[in-house]
């Protein structure tokens, strides 16, 4: 379903948006980051979290996220010439607006049509020179084929996944990104989990080596980090936390 220059009438009050921050679970602020699986909600099924019946409900109140774009979003893409993006989980839309405003044509893909609708009605409000470089799809990452070297910049952030299902979601994601492309990566770092409440099963969390084995060093030229950033914890504590990160570029 494309939802390509629409702002849909009756729209939902919130949907799915980009930045990396804690989830607002029981906290008065929003969240910062608009991507990923975020639902601790007590006797939460895991299972659920990867349904649109899920995110659908969860876009359908007030506004998760921020508003405002991934920071390491920002720090790696703003020094690449605009081209063709495709944002993944791409939430309450504020990566595919932010990308759109620096002259990059995004598509922009998430489960949640409830959540698609929301970022549309945005772009609408901000404008027909940027709305209309941006394009919206609902697609479900555990199973979408996104089309091979389509792409000059795949940007994936905060899409905590199962070891196997992450592995084969990210060599998808990854072979839609054209020579000379970017494939960019970041999630919460497994170490974190002592420092900050995090919902997820263990084995959701990965290093950016980790994340990289699914990258053939012959066809990438590949970076992965650990940087660190401030956050506030559920008990309202200023902690310092890492992210994960791979940035990939593709050879040729």
């Amino acid at each position: 379903m494309d939802y390509t220059g629409t702002a849909p009438t009756g729209q939902p009050r919130h949907s799915v948006g980009n930045q990396p921050s804690e989830p607002p679970h029981g906290r008065p602020e929003q969240s910062e980051h608009q991507h990923g699986q975020h639902g601790d909600e007590p006797g939460l099924d895991p299972g659920q979290w990867f349904s649109q019946e899920f995110w659908d409900e969860r876009y359908g109140g007030e506004p998760i996220w921020s508003g405002k774009p991934n920071p390491l979003l920002v720090r790696y893409a703003a020094e690449l010439a605009p081209g063709i993006a495709l944002d993944v989980g791409s939430g309450e839309g504020a990566d595919v607006l932010w990308l759109a405003s620096r002259g990059w044509t995004v598509v922009g893909t998430d489960v949640s049509p409830v959540a698609l609708r929301r970022a549309a009605g945005l772009a609408e409000r901000a404008g027909h020179e940027i709305a209309a470089r941006i394009s919206w799809q609902q697609a479900d990452v555990l199973s979408w084929q996104p089309p091979e070297r389509r792409f000059d910049l795949v940007s994936v952030q905060f899409l905590h996944l199962p070891g196997d299902e992450r592995e084969s979601v990210h060599r998808r994601l990854a072979a839609a990104v054209r020579p000379g492309g970017t494939f960019l990566v970041v999630g919460h770092h497994p170490a974190d989990t002592d420092t900050m409440h995090r919902p997820y099963l263990p084995g959701m969390f990965a290093t950016g080596e980790d994340m990289a084995t699914v990258l053939d060093p012959a066809d990438w030229a590949i970076e992965t980090g650990d940087p660190e950033r401030q956050a506030t914890d559920s008990d309202g504590t200023l902690v310092t936390i890492r992210d994960a990160v791979v940035r990939a570029v593709r050879r040729g």
